[in-house]
């Protein structure tokens, strides 16, 4: 009997869970069919998850498909495991790049050590801060003008790319704080020794980023579905090839955090071919 009610109640906790799915997808469509997705400028048709947390590889793929290349250069702040990050997939594709986190976590995977030991991955372990990014940059020789730079901190992410308003990469990716509105200009308060707390208090507006982007050449031309990731491209190279206006109010995409899942095999970054 009590086995009868145990898988009584997981059958009813799966149900409980499909509807909640199908509510969730209701809702969904609502922004779908929103009259701004009919943009064939607009990037969110091209995400993509292959190394990424949401759909980002497909963009930058995308954004650079109509930018193009200069050098094939990135910096990454903030990288996690190393194989869930925005730049991953990039390696398999002849990119080099840095990648800066306090954890060193990363380095003791085999397939990063090979990409460090070949010369086309450079690292530093550091708990970034506004003050010693810079620094950062400058001792690890990280060019001005590489072609990405991405910034994934949570908490001081706006400071984070204020102290590197110098380097000029061609493409931005950036983390927006989207629980707040798009037209409001908002950032946490700095702290140097403040990591993220899992509260909504963290990072800056979608408004804050899209003006600090203005300030210092780049224009916002698109976000990821699940309003976590801020794409910028310098303004220079946009001409007509994105969605206008470059604004929050534009580009905004809610929190739709309950759609954060791995599709597919387990994560690993693709062999670079040979030549």
């Amino acid at each position: 009997m009590n086995q009868t009610n145990e898988l009584i109640g997981s059958i009813n906790h799966y149900i409980n869970e499909i509807k909640s799915i199908i509510s969730i997808n209701s809702r969904e469509l609502n922004w779908i069919f929103n009259e701004k997705y009919k943009d064939p400028k607009r990037l969110l048709r091209h995400e993509l998850q292959i190394n990424s947390q949401n759909g980002e590889d497909g963009v930058i793929n995308e954004i650079f498909l109509r930018i193009g290349t200069k050098n094939k250069v990135f910096a990454e702040i903030g990288i996690g495991d190393g194989l869930e990050n925005n730049t991953a997939f990039l390696l398999s594709q002849d990119w080099r790049g840095y990648w800066i986190d306090a954890n060193d976590e990363f380095t003791k995977n085999s397939q990063i050590k090979n990409f460090i030991d070949r010369g086309m991955l450079k690292t530093e372990i550091l708990f970034v801060n506004r003050e010693n990014i810079k620094n950062s940059f400058e001792k690890l020789d990280i060019p001005k003008d590489l072609d990405l730079l991405c910034i994934d901190v949570d908490q001081n992410t706006y400071y984070i790319w204020e102290a590197l308003i110098d380097y000029k990469p061609r493409v931005i990716v950036i983390e927006y704080n989207s629980a707040i509105p798009p037209n409001i200009n908002w950032k946490v308060n700095y702290d140097p020794l403040k990591s993220w707390d899992g509260t909504q208090n963290f990072g800056a507006s979608l408004k804050a980023i899209e003006q600090l982007g203005a300030l210092t050449g780049y224009c916002l031309v698109a976000c990821d579905f699940n309003g976590v990731n801020a794409f910028l491209v310098r303004e220079d190279l946009v001409a007509e090839k994105f969605s206008k206006p470059f604004t929050a109010e534009n580009h905004y995409e809610p929190p739709r955090y309950q759609f954060i899942h791995r599709r597919g095999h387990k994560r690993s970054i693709f062999d670079t071919p040979k030549n």
